[in-house]
């Protein structure tokens, strides 16, 4: 009984199922997007600057990397013996300040030297600005030349005054194989020649007179002009110490600081020893020319090498640093019994000395054959490198003249300057 109901109610469903309406089949409805959270476009950040270690002395900061809080220089030049210029440091640029350019200048000169691929800072002349590390220079005097080549920056010499008088033999060398341009002098220079060149620099000197001096028509020009007032200097060391100067617009301070420093000590050294002796002999230079004879100042650099090298200088007393203009009878008056005669120009022999004036022959060092000249080396044009790689070296100078008035004291010393006249 129970099984037929069962079955009953079975049938009962079927039918039903199929007398309802057929019902068409429906999809799925799609998933509604997931919505993605908008993010902001990625912003561009600028090239984070990092400070140099070192002096840029190639190159320059690159596009977009300036930092005004970053220090460009972080190897500076340091002055002890010179008051002629000096060099004041910014973050990006430096200062540096020539005192007394030429005799008789009454204002000083300011050079702003600026770390190229950043901004020069206002308040200057364009004429002042110059970007550092410089590429090309061409140098009016030969005294600038044992600075480049001791910081290795020969290469970068384009030009000369004029080449008749280098001593330096690879500058000789760059001059023969027509590697360098030459501009010539004073006011006289060819500025056509300096334009078409258009070096980063023009090294020069001023001598106050306009017939002398180069740097006005250059300027004019347009050109990057700097004095250089070396020869000014009143002391071996303030002068060497210049090689600061010209390594400052290569960025090559580091290497300027060492070779100084080594050159200082030695000096300094060989001046210590010298003023150990307890007899110092008398010395005068020079020779008279047309009627007037100029010994050097007794605070001239001159006076200095001397001193330092345990001499008496006769004028050792005058206050004055350059040259004092006297007369032969003067002259001879203070120096006839003097020990030792030094630094006679275009003299060879004694005998080229006594051809020239009669009266040498009188003094007591010409007699002793105590006579010696500065120019043990010379170029085959007849270039002194006295007047050139001594600049740089006043700590060889100094040997030599301690070797002339004391040999003893330096007895495995061979002379690089000197030479005794015979």
């Amino acid at each position: 009984m129970l099984r037929k109901t069962l079955i009953l109610t079975l049938l009962f469903a079927f039918a039903l199922a199929a007398c309802a309406p057929a019902s068409t089949p429906t999809e799925a409805p799609a998933p509604a997007p997931t919505e993605v959270p908008a993010t902001a476009a990625p912003t561009p950040q600028a090239p984070v600057a990092v400070a140099p270690e070192h002096n840029l002395t190639d190159g320059c900061v690159a596009e977009g990397q300036f930092d005004p809080n970053v220090d460009y220089f972080p190897e500076k030049a340091t002055l002890a013996y010179t008051e002629n210029f000096s060099i004041e440091y910014h973050n990006n640029y430096k200062v540096v300040t020539v005192a007394t350019p030429y005799p008789g200048a009454t204002e000083s000169v300011e050079y702003v030297l600026v770390q190229c691929g950043t901004p020069a800072p206002e308040g200057f002349l364009d004429e002042q600005i110059i970007e550092v590390p410089v590429q090309t220079i061409v140098t009016m005097s030969t005294s600038y030349l044992p600075f480049l080549d001791e910081l290795g920056l020969l290469d970068r010499l384009v030009g000369l005054d004029d080449a008749t008088y280098v001593s330096n033999p690879t500058v000789l060398k760059m001059a023969e194989e027509g590697k360098l341009t030459m501009l010539g002098y004073g006011s006289g220079v060819n500025v056509e020649k300096a334009l078409e060149l258009a070096p980063d620099l023009i090294m020069t000197y001023g001598s106050g007179a306009p017939e002398y001096d180069a740097h006005p028509v250059l300027l004019q020009a347009g050109l990057k002009v700097v004095l250089n007032a070396e020869w000014m200097d009143t002391s071996p060391l303030g002068r060497a110490e210049w090689g600061k100067f010209i390594a400052a617009f290569f960025n090559k301070e580091a290497e300027a600081e060492t070779l100084f420093a080594a050159k200082a000590q030695k000096y300094e050294e060989l001046k210590a020893l010298a003023a150990g002796v307890t007899e110092k002999p008398t010395v005068f230079t020079g020779t008279a020319y047309q009627g007037t004879w100029n010994v050097p100042g007794g605070k001239s650099f001159a006076a200095a090498f001397l001193t330092d090298a345990g001499a008496a200088y006769l004028w050792a007393d005058d206050a004055s640093t350059g040259s004092l203009p006297l007369s032969f009878e003067a002259v001879f008056e203070k120096a006839k019994e003097a020990d030792f005669w030094l630094n006679l120009p275009f003299v060879a022999t004694l005998e080229d000395l006594k051809a020239l004036d009669a009266r040498y022959a009188d003094f007591a060092a010409f007699q002793n054959g105590n006579v010696w000249n500065n120019d043990a080396k010379t170029s085959p044009n007849g270039g002194n490198d006295y007047y050139e790689s001594a600049v740089a070296h006043p700590e060889l100078v100094l040997a030599d003249l301690i070797k002339i008035f004391h040999p003893d004291l330096l007895p495995d010393h061979e002379l690089v300057y000197y030479r005794q006249l015979k």
